[in-house]
């Protein structure tokens, strides 16, 4: 009997096994797709949930890889310049100065604000004082009579 030699077969190429799983993953959307229609509404949005909970969790992990792949530089004197270490004292205050600016102008303009209530109510208390009819006038219910008869013609 006589034996051949069959020559060796090829790995797949890593392009044609990424084709194959996206058409495996295709066919298995349509299909999840077509028994997705008759199921209840809670069921659908507990998918929903679950689905965009993965997706928010892939995109994160994408960009943790990518974050993890930024190169880093070695300096003259051997040293790394390294990302996301510890600030310089300068760059602090300078990241901290907007905020104690914003601080600031929001405690002057509650300190205007409060002051212009205060004038607003002293003017309103010397016109009172400085009227010829009492305060106590003010209050009685016949007095605002009073003024509706007399301002209208």
């Amino acid at each position: 009997m006589k034996t051949v030699n069959h020559p060796q077969l090829a790995p797949p190429a890593a392009s044609h096994i990424e084709s194959l799983e996206g058409q495996v993953a295709m066919l298995i959307a349509a299909r999840l797709n077509t028994g997705s229609e008759a199921l209840p509404h809670d069921i659908t949005e507990r998918l929903r949930f679950a689905r965009e909970r993965a997706l928010a969790l892939a995109l994160q992990q994408r960009r943790a890889a990518a974050v993890a792949a930024v190169p880093v530089y070695v300096g003259k004197a051997g040293s790394a310049a390294m990302l996301g270490g510890q600030p310089s004292m300068w760059w602090r205050l300078a990241s901290a100065l907007p905020l104690a600016m914003l601080v600031a102008g929001l405690v002057l303009i509650q300190h205007h604000h409060d002051f212009e209530q205060i004038n607003a109510a002293a003017e309103i208390d010397s016109a009172l004082l400085a009227d010829a009819l009492p305060p106590a006038a003010y209050r009685d219910p016949g007095f605002s009579e009073f003024l509706r008869h007399t301002e209208a013609p």
